[in-house]
C-alpha cells in the first residue's frame, strides 16, 4: 500500500519579513500585550525566526508578559486578605499603558525595552 519511492518533501523555510512587515508584528507583539501573553507568543514563535527585529521585539513583549501574570497570580493569592483587589487592576492598567508605549516605539523602528520585566527568554 505504501509506495517505497515516495520521498516527503523537506520543510521549505519560510520567507523573511520584508522591513515594515517585520516592524508592523513587532508592534503587534507589544500591542497583543493588552490581551494578555497569548498574543505576544504566538507572534513572537511565528515570526521569531522570519524578522530579526520581530524577534527582539517579540521576546522583550513575552518577558514583559511573563512578568506580569506572575504579579496577577500574586494579586490572585493575595486576594484573601484583600490586598489583591489593589494589585490585579494595577497589572491592567499597567500592561495597557507599557504596552501602547512599547506599540507606538516600535512601530517607527525603535526598539523599546520595559522598565521592569524578567528576563526569562533570552
Amino acid at each position: 500500500m505504501t509506495d517505497p519511492s515516495y520521498q516527503p518533501a523537506a520543510p521549505q523555510p519560510a520567507d523573511p519579513l520584508t522591513e515594515a512587515d517585520d516592524r508592523q508584528w513587532a508592534s503587534f507583539a507589544h500591542l497583543g500585550g493588552i490581551l494578555g501573553i497569548l498574543p505576544s507568543l504566538i507572534i513572537w514563535l511565528v515570526f521569531k525566526d522570519r524578522g530579526n527585529f520581530s524577534n527582539v521585539e517579540g521576546k522583550e513583549a513575552l518577558n514583559f508578559q511573563i512578568t506580569l501574570l506572575i504579579a496577577e497570580v500574586v494579586g490572585y493569592l493575595m486576594t484573601a486578605i484583600l490586598i489583591g483587589f489593589l494589585i490585579i487592576p494595577a497589572v491592567y492598567i499597567v500592561r495597557v499603558i507599557f504596552s501602547i508605549i512599547a506599540f507606538l516605539k516600535a512601530k517607527d523602528g525603535i526598539s523599546y525595552r520595559y522598565p521592569f520585566a524578567l528576563r526569562l527568554i533570552k
